[in-house]
């Protein structure tokens, strides 16, 4: 059995994305990533909503054209070559490595997961949702950033029964984020 793995930056009072849907505010940077991209590596698959992957295909497919550091070649060069998904009704041809769901997302992922695949499911919110509803997030990696948004879109939009989680870890980074990980009492593959 597979996995999804839910890695979502969220506001130190729990919004996903500001007020006006602003998904920029996360701090998001080398030491961040750098300390991730060797798990991203053993993923088989990145998981995306439609607006998260747009903002990551405008800009990743050309990161290393002039890059800023090595990381950002390394990254770019990981991030066009990795299978994507991309949960949407409305994105068509997608490019860099990237498909769409069908038309039953939910059911698409259950089968990736029944058939073995590890998965990375980076949001945004909406979609996180959905899946924590039908029960498909297996672990949180919740990159809490040191900012009150006081308003937007929150992660988690009712009560979350939190009992069937345990703590993996919690690392802190030099921008004050932290990243708390927990996984579900009952993932054998995690």
């Amino acid at each position: 059995m597979g996995s999804v793995t839910l890695w979502m930056q969220i506001s130190l009072d729990g919004f996903a994305e500001g007020p006006d849907e602003a998904v920029h505010w996360p701090v998001v940077d080398e030491e961040l990533c750098t300390e991730y991209l060797d798990e991203l590596r053993r993923a088989d698959l990145l998981l995306y909503g439609r607006r998260t992957y747009e903002i990551l295909a405008a800009f990743w497919p050309t990161a290393d054209l002039a890059p800023v550091s090595p990381f950002y070649v390394e990254f770019a060069r990981f991030w066009r070559a990795a299978p994507k998904l991309v949960v949407t009704r409305t994105l068509r041809n997608p490019s860099w490595n990237t498909r769409v769901t069908g038309p039953d997302p939910i059911e698409e992922v259950r089968q990736r997961k029944a058939a073995g695949q590890n998965m990375v499911l980076f949001g945004g919110a909406e979609t996180a949702r959905s899946f924590m509803a039908h029960d498909l997030i297996d672990e949180f990696r919740l990159f809490v950033h040191p900012l009150l948004l006081g308003g937007g879109v929150p992660l988690f939009r009712s009560p979350v029964d939190t009992s069937g989680l345990q703590l993996v870890d919690v690392l802190t980074f030099d921008s004050a984020v932290v990243q708390m990980h927990y996984r579900q009492q009952d993932c054998v593959m995690c």
